[in-house]
């Protein structure tokens, strides 16, 4: 299988960059996998894990927070708004950002209300997914 670059930034540090031969990522239109050689893409990221194949073989899975994805035959970067390793992610992490959001809610107009109350959906579906109960 062949290898290509992927990179996975967030603003507060960068959290893999590495050859790897697979990437799944939660696009807005649905997961989509990556592989080397793909035709060059861009596409919008909803919160959702992201797992990775690297060149040797071992799985490593990411939590985001949203973001975009730049795909080309050659490689992947994604820009994620915020991302943290899946065992880094617990209960309270998840609550306070699900809590931030409601209370971003209280004055937001229609559309605006709209967009993070499926913000708040997509969160809580992360945490039943990731985070046992």
């Amino acid at each position: 299988m062949a290898d290509f670059n992927f990179e996975l930034v967030s603003p507060e540090r960068l959290l893999l960059s590495e050859k790897v031969t697979e990437v799944v990522i939660p696009a807005t239109e649905g997961e989509m996998t990556v592989m080397a050689n793909h035709a060059p893409t861009m596409t919008t990221i909803k919160p959702g894990v992201v797992s990775v194949k690297t060149a040797d073989g071992k799985t490593e899975r990411f939590v985001v927070f949203g973001g975009f994805a730049d795909i080309l035959p050659t490689g992947c970067t994604l820009l994620a708004e915020s991302a943290i390793h899946v065992d880094e992610l617990d209960r309270t992490v998840l609550e306070n950002r699900i809590d931030a959001v409601r209370a971003e809610l209280e004055g937001a107009g229609d559309e605006k209300k709209t967009r993070l109350e499926q913000f708040v959906a997509e969160l809580t579906k992360l945490g039943e997914i990731v985070i046992p109960a």
